[in-house]
């Protein structure tokens, strides 16, 4: 299911890649904008990356490994973490 909102996320030009962009987009809301987005997190991420997000208080759901989710999306690089806003 994830992967399908992602996949359908990047068509719409609506995918943040990244635990920077992702801390960066919720600041930038505001704290009343939290509902708004997905944060999805690979589950080989590291620990310090899921940290980051709970310190921030931004909820996250897990998906598969980065290799695998790299290569269902059909992207040539790998990222831990997939915001859509």
């Amino acid at each position: 299911m994830s992967i399908k909102e992602i996949k359908e996320g990047i068509r719409n030009k609506k995918v943040l890649f990244g635990i920077k962009q992702a801390i960066k987009f919720f600041k930038k809301k505001g704290k009343g904008k939290k509902e708004d987005a997905k944060v999805f997190v690979v589950k080989d991420a590291r620990e310090s990356t899921k940290e980051m997000l709970k310190k921030e208080g931004i909820e996250f759901s897990q998906i598969k490994g980065k290799s695998e989710t790299a290569k269902e999306l059909d992207l040539n690089f790998e990222s831990e973490v997939f915001s859509i806003k």
